[in-house]
This record gives C-alpha cells, sequence and structure tokens, in this order.
C-alpha cells in the first residue's frame, strides 16, 4: 500500500479523474438511497441515550458523501450537539467540504474540526500526542488501498471507536483489474490492493465484528474503449490510478486491460458496457 513521499489523495490530475468518475458513476446517488435503509437504524443505535455524539471521517473528499450522513444524525437526534473531525489530505476537497457546509443549513449546527493530512499522517499525530479522542461513528471511503498496513489501521481506528461496528463496502469491478496486472499497477502510491473482500477477511482474523451491506452501483463504461474519448481517459487514469493510462503502459499491456473490463469486469448492454461500481 502506500509508501512515504508518495500521494495518498486526490490533488490536481488525479481530482480531476475522480470527479470524472463520480459524474459518469452516479455513485452519490447510490450512496445516498443506502443512507437511509443502512444507517439510520445504525444511528439510533448508536445515539441512544447519549448526550453528545462524535463522529470522524476519513479522506473525506468534498463532503458530497458525508452532507447527507451528517445531516441525518442531526435530524435523528435533533438537540444532541454532534462533534465532527475531518481528514483529508487534499487542500482543494477540504475547501470544498468547507464551502459545502457553509451552504448546508443542518451542517451548520455540527461542530467541525479541519485536519488537512493523510490517514496515516493522521495516526502518527494522534499517537504522538497521546491523547486519543473516541468517536461514536467513523466513515472512511476509498481510502484503504493507500495505506502501508491493512491490520495496522484497522486495529487504529477501531481503537478510536467507543461503541461501534465496521461497515465494509463490497466489491468492485475494479478488483479484477488491479489482481490480474499487480506488476503493473502495484506500484507508486499503491503497492497493494485492498479489497473489500480482504478487509472483511482481515477483520475477521483480528476478531472483530462486522457487517457487509451491498450497495449495487453499475454504470456505462463504454468511453473506456474509445480511444478519442476524454471521458473514457479520465475513467482509465482513475480506475488504473495513473495521470495518463495511455502514456503509462505498453500497447500489449493496454490492450490486454481493456479486454479485462470487457469481459471480465462488465456486460454488454445495447451496444455499449456496463461494469459493476468502480
Amino acid at each position: 500500500m502506500a509508501a512515504n513521499g508518495k500521494q495518498t489523495c486526490y490533488e490536481g490530475r488525479i481530482l480531476q479523474n475522480y470527479q470524472v468518475y463520480l459524474e459518469q458513476s452516479g455513485l452519490h446517488k447510490r450512496i445516498l438511497q443506502g443512507v437511509h435503509h443502512i444507517l439510520l437504524g445504525e444511528f439510533k443505535r448508536i445515539g441512544a441515550g447519549k448526550r453528545s455524539l462524535d463522529v470522524l471521517g476519513v479522506e473525506s473528499g468534498g463532503g458530497m458523501r458525508y452532507r447527507n450522513k451528517w445531516t441525518l444524525l442531526q435530524s435523528t437526534f435533533p438537540a444532541v450537539p454532534v462533534s465532527a473531525d475531518i481528514v483529508e489530505g487534499s487542500s482543494k476537497l477540504t475547501d470544498n467540504f468547507k464551502a459545502l457546509v457553509a451552504k448546508t443549513a443542518n451542517l451548520q449546527n455540527i461542530s467541525f474540526a479541519w485536519h488537512l493530512m493523510n490517514s496515516e499522517d493522521y495516526e502518527r499525530q494522534v499517537k504522538a500526542k497521546g491523547d486519543m479522542k473516541t468517536f461514536d461513528f467513523i466513515h472512511m471511503i476509498q481510502m484503504i488501498y493507500y495505506v502501508d498496513n491493512l491490520a495496522d489501521t484497522i486495529k487504529f481506528y477501531h481503537s478510536l471507536l467507543k461503541n461501534n461496528g465496521i461497515v465494509a463496502a463490497t466489491n468492485c469491478g475494479s478488483d479484477t483489474l488491479w489482481k490480474a496486472y499487480k506488476k503493473e499497477l502495484w506500484v507508486d502510491s499503491i503497492t497493494d490492493w485492498g479489497s473489500s473482500e480482504e478487509v472483511i477477511t482481515c477483520l475477521k482474523s483480528l476478531g472483530l465484528k462486522c457487517e457487509e451491506h451491498a450497495i449495487p452501483n453499475a454504470f456505462d463504461i463504454s468511453e473506456c474503449f474509445n480511444p478519442n474519448s476524454q471521458i473514457g481517459e479520465h475513467l482509465l487514469n482513475f480506475i488504473t490510478s495513473k495521470d495518463h493510462f495511455y502514456q503509462s503502459f505498453t500497447p500489449e499491456i493496454r490492450a490486454g486491460m481493456l479486454d479485462v473490463l470487457r469481459t471480465k469486469c462488465s456486460t454488454e448492454k445495447e451496444g455499449g458496457y456496463s461494469t459493476t461500481s468502480i
């Protein structure tokens, strides 16, 4: 996973690739649909009888995925003070999150603390201070594959929980690609691929209780197979964690990766290709 000195957050072209991915995948919409179905009951459980609630968002992005979660939590316990610690290594995304808070009425009732750093720097800072704040709810999304040691990371964040379980995301379509091209993809900021299956295995090996909730999300990746498509290139950049997909691999490797995406990660529909969530 992430090596020291490597990029572990979304900045520059990586951020642009990520934003195109979000627009094309409709991920936010799917997550929002799952919020009320999954989290409402969990929030009621963890907040019952509490005089205050503390939440932690790790690698929180621009806040879009968190806005409805925190709003749901606040509306579930309108009289209970909520504090949110936000860990994000991208200054651009942190600024976006702050702007979102400023214009979202329900979020303005939450006390925010901003930590402009990646998850491992946050872990080092907390351990160095020796005074660990604990949380009722910790949310981590699209960050586990950047950490150096999966088990140590899970143990650390579990130690910050007051009385909660951990929710692991379901498998994504890119798992197959990353496992098929370890030599080419497990480099730079990602030197291991922590799939949701491996996260769940790790949780069980540590003796930690876990529940898996699937939020299906399929979207059209046909643009990936058009070499002249800018959208397709942005998607391929994001899927492979590269700045420039077409410049990063030989023609043979590119062809092989596209074949895996076409034949093993997607299904053909009405002349296009739809993949499971990436």
